[in-house]
Order: structure tokens, then sequence, then C-alpha cells
């Protein structure tokens, strides 16, 4: 059987990436906000040019399924007349930033975030995956998100810049001088060699003597909780995914003024006074499995899926003590650590693989569904 494809890149909205439902094409929002018109409209263009499913990425990117090559012109114009579209793919490529979503304007998160923007056209050609975090309130909150290079905040309070993979990073006096050494670190990750490693978490080069790693961040804060919030609710996506009906649900409300995203499958809706319940199809309890499972959209909507994921996955949601990953194939794409519990399809059926990764040895191959649960069920699953 053919091992899966490693694409090594990311879809945008210029780049689309084919899949098994048509193609995914994927909207980067400015600072990682949009307004309420612009929601309102991306709901309308995931209904008029895809399948209405829109997807909440693990870096904070939303990105809609089912466009065809006949109506992705019409959506490109779309995204554009919202002001949700770069100039030019290579502009796209380089505006790889995950802001801390509760950032207020002004403050040294937001500011470091527009100032990178403007200097976006310094960056050199980095590998597809290579991403930045603002994340400059009093305490990180983006340390499980994928980024290469992160400006926080040390213990101290001081700005820090901290490369991926090394536990410390380098203080800085000002944002100006965090975006310059973010830059500064980028041309070194190219210049050593980076583009090998493709990520810096890989790379094994040490640091260079002006970007000394000695100052520890802060103490990291936990993912927005759902619920209320100072500047509005935040609600949770089942899996990462929503239709483009119920998101609207959420944004109709005249109080709304806008939407965050963030990387953990809630989105933070500005609002003020909004104190009604999550839509149906959206989640309100922090205890909710689905917040925390890793499922892969599976076939048919991914070309390299043998099997069917999230039917699957909301049968297992709060059944396994521990983390749980469905992967449609064994590049293992929604989750790359290991998991208490990880089915991987293959042929048309699940390797069950415990406490691995969805390419590792698995303790029970070519497993039907009923005999996922039967298997389970046999070796007491809640303390897998």
């Amino acid at each position: 059987m053919a091992k899966p494809r490693i694409k090594g890149w990311c879809p945008g909205a210029w780049q689309p990436m084919a899949s098994g439902d048509g193609l995914l094409v994927r909207v980067r929002p400015f600072q990682g906000r949009l307004s309420r018109s612009q929601i309102l409209a991306l709901c309308d263009a995931a209904e008029d040019f895809g399948s209405g499913l829109i997807e909440l990425t693990s870096r904070a990117n939303l990105q809609l399924r089912g466009v065809t090559e006949s109506t992705w012109p019409a959506l490109m114009a779309c995204l554009a007349a919202q002001d949700l579209l770069d100039p030019d793919p290579a502009t796209e490529r380089r505006r790889n930033v995950l802001l801390a979503p509760d950032w207020q304007p002004d403050d040294a998160t937001d500011a470091a975030a527009r100032l990178l923007l403007a200097r976006l056209g310094e960056l050199p050609e980095l590998p597809g995956k290579v991403g930045f975090a603002i994340d400059a309130g009093p305490a990180p909150v983006l340390g499980g998100a994928s980024a290469d290079f992160r400006i926080e905040r040390a213990a101290s309070g001081a700005l820090l810049v901290r490369a991926d993979g090394h536990a410390q990073g380098t203080p800085v006096h000002s944002v100006a001088a965090a975006v310059a050494l973010v830059l500064r670190l980028a041309h070194w990750f190219v210049d050593s060699g980076g583009r090998v490693s493709g990520r810096m978490r890989r790379h094994r080069a040490p640091l260079p003597p002006w970007a000394p790693a000695g100052t520890a961040p802060a103490a990291a804060r936990g993912p927005l909780p759902l619920g209320a919030h100072p500047l509005g609710r935040l609600y949770g996506l089942p899996f990462g995914r929503v239709t483009a009906q119920v998101l609207r649900a959420a944004i109709e409300p005249k109080q709304v003024t806008g939407v965050r995203v963030t990387p953990w499958r809630r989105l933070l809706v500005e609002a003020d006074c909004l104190s009604v319940p999550a839509p149906a199809g959206l989640l309100s309890d922090n205890r909710d499995a689905r917040l925390g499972m890793d499922a892969c959209p599976g076939a048919p909507h991914c070309e390299q899926a043998s099997v069917a994921t999230l039917d699957l996955a909301e049968r297992l949601s709060g059944r396994i003590d521990g983390s749980v990953h469905l992967s449609g194939c064994s590049k293992g794409c929604a989750r790359q650590a290991p998991a208490t519990l990880c089915l991987t399809g293959r042929g048309g059926r699940f390797d069950l693989i415990r406490d691995g990764r969805a390419d590792a040895t698995p303790a029970a191959t070519g497993l039907t569904e009923s005999e996922v649960f039967a298997y389970l069920e046999n070796i007491d699953a809640p303390r897998l």
C-alpha cells in the first residue's frame, strides 16, 4: 500500500490544496480578527462557493472546504472585497503570524504584530510551515501552538524573543527591538541550514551569540476558557469544525462586533453583554471531550484517508481517559504528538495504537468500527 503523500506546505487562499471533497481554501484573518460583516460574508461564501463547512486550524486560521475550480475565482473576489486576502501569494506565505487572541488595541501584542506585518518583505524565503507567535501579554498563552519564533514576556515583565525548541530566550527593551531580533533570527535560520531542517525545533545549529537563550519566559496561562470573557464570549467548535449556518447564528446578534480566532478550537465572539448560551452545534462546556480530541476530516473529505473519522470520533467522545487521535491515514495531520489512543486508517480499516502517533506500531490491526469498540471494552477503555 502506498504511503501517504507529505506535501510539506499549508494551503492558503492563493494556493488552495486539493482534497477529497474539493479545494481546501485557508483564510488568514489579519490580526487574528474578523469584523462582524467579514465573518458573516465568510459564512455566505462557504455556502455559495464551497460545501458550507468551515474549519478552525491549530494556527488560528479559517478554512473553507468543498471549493471547486469553477467557484474558486468568485471566492477570491469575495475575499478581496472583504479585505481578507493578501495582494499576492508571496505575501500570504510570509504572513504566518499567530496572535494571542485577547490582545487589546495598541498593547505590545498588537503593536508587535502590526510592525512585523509592515516588515514582512524583509523576511527571507522560509520553509512553508515556518511561523511566528506574538504572545506579549502578562503571561504566554500560545506555548502549545505551532510557531518557530516567539515574542513573549519574561518573568520580570520584559519582552522576550524565543526560538522554538529552546526553553529560554533573549530579553529586549522594546517592541521594535523584538521585531528586529525576530527578523534577524529568521535570516540566521536560513543561513545556518534551516531550510533542510524545515522547522526551528528540529534545527540543530547553536543559536548565534547575539541571541543568547538565557532568560525564562513568564509562567504560561492555559487556553482561554469557554464562556464569558471581558471582550465577549468564547464558544467551542466540535473537533474544530462548524457549518456556516451554525456559525452565522452565533454572529447574528446585533451586539456582536467581531470574532477573534484561536488555536484551541474556540472562537472569541466580541460583544457587549452577550449572555446567550452557545447556539446548537457549538460548545459551552469546558469539559466537553470534543475540545481535546484530534480527528482529521477523514474519508471522503481527504483523498488520502481510507476511513471515515468524524462519526467514530463522536461515538468515542468521553469514553477514554486521556488523549484521543483519529487519523484517516498514517500521516497524522491532526496531531503530531503521541496520544493515549490513536486509531489510524489503513486499507479501509483501523489500526489501534496505544500511547503513540499515527505512524507508530499498532497493538491491533485491521479493525472495523465495531471491532474497535469490542477491543476497547475488553481492555477496560477508561484506563487505557
